[in-house]
């Protein structure tokens, strides 16, 4: 049996326009419209993270993160910014737990730029680092018509704890 290595983090803690947040840059050969569909389209969403359930023109949709399992219990998201291909900002909520998530694409370069951020508010950069840095390899796996299976959460944590214990 070979060893895997983990993958090298690529994120970051920094300040945000609404405080501190995880940011993540990642790069991929697929096209805009290709990378903003594999994050807003329910179906596309699901071959990595999960669905969403509902009418976007509300300004809320219910999200099902089925990469974690088949019994997950939905989240509200209400958008707050909806700018295809560009730019989707929205904030989600489970309980008393409260989440500001955004992304932007670029194009740069014959490829395209994804800058993700999440406002870190009260929670633990150590763990919501590794978690975006796994699901977002299963995204670039997604857009190479990969199984995104294959990305295993086990690489990620606790291996990047340490570099995103670090706030800048």
């Amino acid at each position: 049996m070979t060893e895997q290595t983990s993958p090298t983090p690529t994120g970051s803690t920094t300040q945000g326009p609404l405080g501190p947040e995880v940011r993540l840059v990642r790069r991929f050969r697929a096209p805009i419209g290709a990378v903003w569909a594999a994050m807003t389209e329910s179906e596309r969403l699901e071959r990595w993270i999960g669905r969403w359930e509902g009418e976007p023109s509300t300004g809320a949709v219910t999200f099902f993160m089925t990469a974690e399992g088949d019994d997950i219990e939905g989240e509200e998201f209400r958008i707050r910014e909806c700018n295809p291909p560009h730019r989707f900002a929205a904030d989600t909520r489970v309980g008393e737990q409260r989440w500001h998530v955004r992304f932007d694409l670029a194009h740069v370069d014959g490829s395209t730029v994804l800058t993700f951020s999440q406002v870190l508010g009260e929670d633990d950069p150590s763990s919501m680092g590794p978690g975006w840095e796994y699901y977002l390899d299963r995204l670039a796996a997604a857009l190479d018509d990969a199984d995104p299976g294959t990305v295993r959460f086990e690489q990620y944590y606790p291996a990047m704890r340490e570099h995103y214990a670090r706030r800048t």
